[in-house]
């Protein structure tokens, strides 16, 4: 557009050019035409004519006579000092009366050229006028007809899985716009119904482990009370009921997990995580001591959050728990509350945990040998998302911060 816009000024600026140039040039051999009639009826045969003006110069010269007159551009300087006249100027000699007459013909291009230049700025700002109108038009359009796309476009970005039913993408009067949304529609339709079989299979399986395992559990109890058994057989059924019991703990948080993502926890309540914190140290004391960790709080703000009561417990008992877990004996552990945020820090051997592997399900540690099912940190993930919380996790001189806050939107 701005390509178009240059070479059409430049072609109306060298048609208005032309345009006076020719009106000049005609008005020059008029006015030539003038001079030539007053010379041959005006002075007598054999006599001579000479007139020497700042426009017009008449004189005999011993030179042939030429058909056509000679028109060009010059310029003056002697008519005004240290100025630059430009003139379009007429040269030709004429027979008259058996003499031959150069005759120049000057006509002042002053005019013509503050014309040119007050055309030139007025043409200067129709085109600018008209291209920042075009740019404001387009825009205008641009926005109106773009704006279907920029919706579906932001229902794709704040898209959740577990929410993408509600997810509708409108028709529109823009042919592709319709097909785009069309398929979009199928595309979450499907994605949706895909995610809410795999969901329930999980939590129908979880669901249906919990009784068999229950009973292999009770069996397994009763099974090392049996005084008959030897000490390898016992050392059989110990692991196997750890092992079951761990199976238990992950068909567990498959199901809170499940529960969550359902949106089984929903609550208008607040609650205090800092009351929270003191029943659970209460709960943790024995192992606290067993490990001989120094627990430091700072109780003295509360945060309060809307939380449901079985969730905030999950949350703390996590936090807490891995607290405890991943610690060494003689260790600390620093618990902070505050109106803005929950923060538990821990002492701890294991390397810093990469942000990639930090909330991935069945992602646990095995460095110091605790059994864990790795669902831990996924859950309390899980939990704040759905609830509008921020978990922010970092590490330095040997202490792991988990820092809990509200997201403000």
């Amino acid at each position: 557009m701005v390509a178009l816009l240059v070479l059409t000024g430049f072609y109306l600026f060298q048609q208005f050019n032309r345009q006076l140039n020719n009106k000049s040039d005609n008005e020059l051999l008029d006015e030539e035409a003038g001079w030539v009639n007053y010379l041959e009826t005006g002075i007598e045969n054999g006599t001579a004519f000479i007139l020497r003006s700042h426009e017009v110069s008449i004189f005999p010269v011993d030179a042939p006579p030429n058909e056509y007159p000679v028109i060009a551009d010059a310029n003056d300087y002697t008519f005004k000092p240290n100025s630059n006249i430009p003139y379009r100027q007429l040269s030709q000699v004429v027979s008259i009366g058996g003499i031959s007459y150069q005759l120049i013909i000057k006509k002042s291009q002053e005019q013509k050229a503050a014309f040119i230049k007050d055309f030139t700025r007025i043409m200067l700002l129709v085109l600018a006028a008209l291209f920042l109108v075009t740019i404001l038009f387009n825009w205008v359009i641009s926005q109106n007809l773009w704006a279907p796309f920029k919706r579906s476009l932001q229902k794709i970005r704040n898209a959740e899985l577990s929410k993408m039913q509600a997810i509708h993408f409108e028709k529109t009067n823009t042919k592709e716009f319709n097909e785009l949304n069309t398929s979009l529609n199928l595309m979450t339709d499907k994605i949706y119904h895909d995610y809410i079989n795999m969901k329930e299979f999980t939590e129908n399986a979880a669901h249906e482990m919990q009784t068999p395992i229950a009973v292999v559990q009770s069996k397994l109890e009763l099974l090392l009370q049996d005084a008959n058994l030897n000490e390898a057989q016992l050392q059989s059924v110990a692991e196997a009921s750890l092992a079951l019991n761990r199976l238990g703990k992950l068909n567990q948080g498959l199901l809170l997990l499940a529960k969550i993502e359902n949106n089984q926890y929903e609550t208008k309540e607040e609650i205090s995580l800092t009351e929270i914190s003191k029943k659970y140290l209460q709960l943790f004391n024995e192992l606290i001591n067993d490990k001989q960790l120094t627990v430091e709080t700072d109780f003295e703000s509360d945060f309060k959050t809307v939380l449901h009561p079985l969730l905030a417990e999950s949350l703390i008992t996590n936090l807490l728990g891995n607290a405890i877990k991943y610690n060494y004996t003689g260790g600390a552990i620093k618990i902070e509350t505050s109106k803005d945020g929950y923060e538990v820090s821990n002492s701890s051997k294991l390397n810093e945990i990469p942000a990639d592997k930090l909330f991935k399900r069945f992602n646990a540690s095995k460095e110091n040998g605790e059994s864990s099912n790795g669902l831990g940190l996924a859950i309390m993930k899980k939990i704040a998302d759905i609830n509008n919380l921020a978990i922010i996790y970092n590490s330095k001189d040997g202490m792991h911060t988990f820092k809990i806050s509200k997201k403000y939107s």
